[in-house]
């Protein structure tokens, strides 16, 4: 049985975390998408190789590999907020659920 404070403690989850949730997702997709940036950045410091040298390159690059280190932190974080928000929302669906079966007095 889920009680109202239950369900009071996950709309609060949600409302206290929108705007960490939010963060986490703008920078997820921000530092997915600078990693292009940062690939051609690599690449044009080797312009004087062929384009797959160029691409191998950048690719073994100490920059590109923090980067992929600073996606994987962001992607984790995301992630966090998501199943935690999705969390908060089941125990809501559940308690309405039990709530409008308590109202038609089948529990």
């Amino acid at each position: 049985m889920i009680t109202d404070t239950e369900a009071e403690k996950a709309l609060d989850y949600i409302r206290d975390n929108a705007t960490k949730a939010a963060q986490a997702r703008a920078n997820r997709i921000y530092v997915e998408e600078y990693r292009k940036t940062i690939k051609a950045q690599l690449m044009k410091e080797s312009a004087d190789l062929p384009l797959g040298a160029q691409e191998r390159e950048a690719y073994s690059d100490v920059k590109y590999i923090q980067h992929l280190n600073a996606i994987r932190e962001a992607v984790e974080q995301d992630e966090y907020f998501r199943w935690m928000l999705t969390a908060a929302e089941a125990k809501l669906k559940c308690w309405q659920t039990q709530s409008a079966n308590n109202r038609r007095g089948m529990v």
